[in-house]
């Protein structure tokens, strides 16, 4: 393939050696290898720049080709592929959209077989190549249409994985899977002659009753966040399954996992109360999970406001997200706002606020930092008020 000028020992240490530049002011000089196309090569650099912190198996070892930026930064992290992969495991799994082969190295610590289907034969290719430089040998990749691709193999999978792409032409609309490729809804019939268990990756801008209204036989739905921020959404689909769906909302933090299962049809009803000692704030996985009602019976807290999402408690609780000490109450007026906050250092959060957290370090002349955390909200008595807390 082409890209094998880039397996070079002279080009790998010109791709080394730049990876902290930037690429920008490379592109004005001149190719130091005539022979090769210089615009790719500059981006093997912005790919590898990209990789150091996402895919650090990839970055550092050696004779790894990649694929273009925009791949790369489309493509799992290790930490969410390593993730995933602990939720299965067996003897074969079929990947229906490959692309850069994360999701797959860590499957194949999990599944006896792997298939990777790709439909670009290049990045097959440049796939295929990185698999065998590090040495992982149970992992096959096919390129073509995956649907021809299981039609042909005619095997039946313990898993099939997809992450289905937006057509151009669907950018813009709300996000439907039907709106994807490969298309799910139409196709999941047709998947399930093939395995009884399907796996689907989703953007996290899916809604999860859209999802429900387009997928039968849903199971379970995995919200991954990682370091508190959402990264895609899980859907796991058993053939048959109807009974009740269960939503785990997932943090990765650093070496540690944090899980959170509440069924989908929960109807626990909140409690209220005014502030108490503890203060907690849901991460981004069980705030994208909507079922702010079930966090407060789930966790034993109780919420300020139906609208605020903020959970309060007299003992503290090992809650998923972030948790305060609160210091300091008091209703948001002229005389408590000149004396609790102007000219302080500290760091703002407003839920169900008139006012965005700008606005009020603005007025107030407040100074971002510190360790101060000052909660901007209303209470069950539709008072507005402020919490100054210390973090947990």
């Amino acid at each position: 393939m082409p890209q094998n000028n880039f397996l070079n020992p002279e080009i790998q240490d010109f791709i080394t050696n730049n990876l902290n530049a930037d690429v920008k002011n490379l592109a004005l000089k001149k190719n130091p290898f005539p022979n090769v196309d210089y615009s790719k090569l500059l981006e093997q650099i912005l790919s590898k720049q990209k990789a150091k912190t996402k895919l650090p198996t990839w970055f550092s070892s050696e004779n790894i080709i990649y694929p273009s930026k925009i791949s790369v930064e489309q493509t799992s992290s290790e930490k969410t592929a390593e993730y995933k992969a602990s939720l299965f495991e067996g003897e074969s799994i079929i990947d229906l959209t490959g692309g850069f082969g994360i999701d797959d190295y860590y499957f194949s610590k999990r599944f006896q077989t792997v298939v990777h289907c790709e439909i670009n034969s290049e990045l097959s290719e440049i796939v295929k190549h990185n698999f065998e430089a590090l040495k992982v040998k149970n992992i096959n990749c096919i390129n073509g249409n995956s649907t021809e691709i299981l039609e042909e193999l005619n095997t039946k999978f313990d898993l099939i994985y997809l992450d289905p792409s937006r057509r151009n032409e669907a950018k813009g609309k709300v996000f439907m899977l039907q709106d994807c490729e490969p298309n799910l809804p139409e196709l999941l019939p047709f998947y399930l002659k093939y395995s009884n268990r399907i796996l689907v990756k989703t953007a996290p801008i899916l809604d999860i009753q859209a999802g429900l209204s387009e997928l039968n036989f849903v199971k379970n739905i995995y919200i991954i966040a990682l370091e508190n921020e959402v990264k895609e959404i899980l859907w796991e689909i058993e053939k048959d399954f109807v009974d009740d769906i269960n939503i785990v909302a997932v943090n990765l933090e650093k070496d540690e996992v944090f899980e959170t299962k509440i069924p989908l049809n929960d109807n626990s009803k909140s409690s209220y109360s005014l502030p108490n000692d503890y203060l907690y704030e849901p991460n981004a996985a069980l705030m994208k999970s909507g079922k702010f009602d079930s966090v407060g019976s789930v966790f034993n807290v109780k919420k300020l406001h139906q609208h605020s999402h903020l959970y309060t408690s007299t003992e503290l609780v090992n809650f998923q997200g972030r948790k305060f000490k609160i210091n300091t109450c008091f209703n948001f007026d002229k005389e408590n706002s000149k004396k609790y906050l102007q000219k302080q250092k500290m760091n703002v959060t407003t839920r169900n606020f008139p006012l965005k957290p700008d606005d009020i370090k603005k007025k107030f002349k407040i100074t971002d930092g510190g360790t101060i955390f000052a909660f901007f909200t209303t209470n069950i008595e539709n008072q507005k008020i402020v919490l100054l807390c210390e973090k947990i």
